[in-house]
């Protein structure tokens, strides 16, 4: 008895790259990023120490696509914020290391430094984002929040519990359209410059 056996294939890769929001988007939201880097300019040109704030946001469709706005707020770390970095640094509590939640919202009045919390809620639960150093002066946390209605979302709030608890930061931008069964990826980074 004579036989062979052989097997066969093709291996193929392909490279699926998120798309851009649309330049009208980005030209709409332009007034949400700008001031944060104009202060941001100001500060490094005078040799000051600041704390600079950048929201950036990737949705996920529920239909696979992929869509990378950016970098999309600048604005706006809270009163709230600065008085609890001023109590941590007289005693220590475990609150302060855990400014992770991610809450969305609807509201579109402009960021404050007296807010407290997101101005409407979008009505899903914060999520629970990942901490990292991405420099060794720059912390990151990045969330993904999945929604179950259609829904315009226009704010975020940085928080350090899952519930109430205190907003680090409240960041207004152009509407990010969802439906049912999309998501978006939030990456909050705060950079903490020397100077002064």
């Amino acid at each position: 008895m004579d036989g062979s056996t052989a097997l066969g294939g093709a291996l193929g890769i392909q490279v699926h790259r998120a798309e851009r929001a649309p330049l009208a988007w980005k030209l709409r939201n332009l007034r949400h990023v700008l001031p944060g880097l104009a202060q941001d300019a100001v500060a490094h040109i005078l040799g000051m120490n600041h704390l600079a704030a950048r929201l950036y946001a990737v949705k996920r469709c529920a239909d696979g696509r992929v869509i990378d706005y950016g970098l999309i707020g600048t604005q706006k770390i809270t009163t709230a914020f600065c008085e609890l970095m001023v109590d941590q640094l007289q005693t220590e509590t475990s609150v302060w290391g855990d400014f992770k939640y991610h809450d969305s919202g609807v509201g579109t009045d402009a960021e404050a430094n007296g807010d407290t919390d997101i101005q409407t809620t979008d009505g899903e639960s914060r999520a629970t984002g990942t901490q990292t150093e991405a420099s060794s002066v720059i912390y990151q946390s990045v969330g993904t929040i999945s929604y179950t209605t259609t829904k315009a979302i226009t704010e975020h709030g940085l928080f350090n519990t899952a519930t109430t608890a205190t907003l680090m930061d409240r960041t207004v931008f152009s509407a990010i359209n969802v439906v049912s069964g999309d998501s978006v990826q939030f990456t909050y980074s705060l950079t903490c410059s020397a100077g002064g």
